[in-house]
């Protein structure tokens, strides 16, 4: 039986509880969020070569411009190197200001893609090595509007992502690794990667500041933002309008524990999230087919059992170790991520990543950023035995997954107000688990362990 949109929309709200007033809250985690650096789309510092006239009545417009450079000189399918960029142009209405319409808000952003991808391409690694790599195209990405009631309550409506809301942590930004934005633990494991870049679904999202502590955030997805088949999901919703609502939804959860979060507060901020997510979908069983034989075996017609539903939880953990002063931005984080999915319908049933940022702590360079992190996604044991079903057929030389791990660093160099430079390193151990999928049209590569140098620039006009 499918589950209702109606239903799994209540859940969501009756999660919500009772809230209460917090006029001194930090609200910068409800600002519309790049996808990739983190910030704000329209309220960071830019460049300034674009004035803006209709400010007054509500308009703002931002250019992000991310380009890079990236080349793995080890490891991998092959050696090789790409260039691939992605302009991100950004518009918030406020309807207050339009047309004094209280606290009514809309939010749009259109990707033009160019470039190659070296996850896709060559590294074909779980963890891709940018947030940006993604098939060229013109697409709409975001086109939301949001409805608040003072500092309480907010709820947001239309084609939305979840990566700048769920398993987010505050010291992450500086990374360019897409899995230490939205993990793998998730995309791997969702229809078409989940609301995540460049692929974001219709929904609707509720927001409660609860107390100074805690903050209750649900949402309700159209299951599949491409919508069903076996291509590429971005060939599938080339340009983000398929606008899609009569797939099984997917639905996410989220408690917030923080401390020290309001402005002027003497301690160091925290916090510690707890969520989940669940899909009511069909998912595909990953050694067995329907009739119960290995897919291994010729004999299985190739066609996986399948299996009702899917979930995972998770949890995040940040702190700030230092502060620069009364600067609430400058000084030393660290953060800590893990999720679990069952392993009988999931790539990834065991994810993990953590590291560490320090930002501004020279007064001569405020606002340049540094740091290090380390993540771990586990082949599920189910995935692991089908590789070891194959080892029975053609040999124990038939490689087998196990895990794909990453260490990286990354330091964000701010040229000038709206322009950074990031040059960045990633060493990647068993890409792919150390192996291709054996049910793929290029089963039984071994992948090597791979090095990867980039260079980024953000540029904000």
């Amino acid at each position: 039986m499918r589950f209702s949109w109606t239903l799994a929309l209540l859940v969501v709200l009756s999660s919500v509880g009772t809230v209460s007033a917090q006029e001194d809250k930090k609200t910068d985690d409800l600002k519309p969020a790049d996808p990739d650096t983190g910030e704000s789309t329209v309220e960071e510092t830019t460049l300034g070569l674009l004035p803006n006239p209709f400010e007054k009545k509500g308009f703002k417009f931002a250019v992000t411009y991310i380009g890079e450079i990236l080349g793995n000189p080890s490891g991998g399918q092959k050696r090789s190197a790409v260039y691939e960029d992605r302009f991100n142009f950004a518009l918030d209405v406020d309807f207050e200001k339009l047309a004094g319409l209280k606290q009514l808000a809309l939010h749009a952003n259109v990707f033009q893609i160019d470039g190659g991808g070296l996850s896709r391409g060559t590294l074909l690694n779980y963890m891709v090595v940018s947030g940006i790599e993604a098939l060229p195209s013109t697409r709409l990405y975001e086109i939301w509007l949001e409805q608040k009631w003072g500092t309480k309550l907010a709820v947001r409506a239309g084609q939305l992502a979840a990566d700048t809301e769920f398993m987010t942590a505050k010291y992450t930004d500086v990374f360019t690794n897409a899995s230490l934005g939205w993990p793998v633990g998730l995309s791997l494991n969702m229809p078409s990667g989940g609301p995540s870049p460049p692929l974001a679904t219709m929904g609707t999202r509720l927001r409660a500041d609860v107390s100074d502590n805690l903050t209750l955030i649900g949402a309700v997805f159209d299951g599949n933002a491409a919508g069903p088949g076996q291509n590429d999901p971005q060939l599938r919703d080339r340009y983000g309008v398929n606008f899609r609502v009569n797939d099984p939804p997917l639905v996410l959860g989220e408690a917030q524990f923080q401390w020290n979060a309001k402005k002027g507060d003497p301690g160091l901020a925290g916090k510690f999230k707890v969520g989940g997510w669940r899909h009511f979908g069909d998912f595909a069983d990953q050694r067995f087919s329907a009739s119960g034989l290995s897919l291994a075996d010729p004999a299985s017609g190739g066609a996986a059992a399948t299996l009702q539903g899917d979930f995972g939880v998770y949890s995040v953990f940040e702190q700030k170790l230092y502060r620069v002063g009364n600067d609430t931005d400058r000084g030393v984080g660290i953060f800590a991520r893990a999720s679990y999915s069952p392993p009988d319908r999931n790539l990834i049933d065991i994810y993990a990543d953590a590291g560490i940022e320090f930002v501004g702590l020279s007064d001569q360079r405020p606002k340049d950023k540094f740091g290090i992190a380390a993540a771990y996604a586990r082949v599920s044991p189910r995935a692991r035995a089908l590789d070891g079903d194959f080892q029975q057929i053609f040999g124990p030389s038939w490689p087998a997954r196990s895990f794909e791990s990453l260490v990286t660093m990354v330091y964000q160099y701010e040229l000038r107000a709206g322009w950074t430079l990031q040059p960045n390193f990633q060493y990647i151990t068993h890409p792919g688990g150390g192996a291709t999928n054996p049910l793929s049209t290029t089963p039984g590569k071994v992948l090597k362990d791979a090095a990867v140098l980039g260079l980024r620039t953000v540029v904000k006009f």
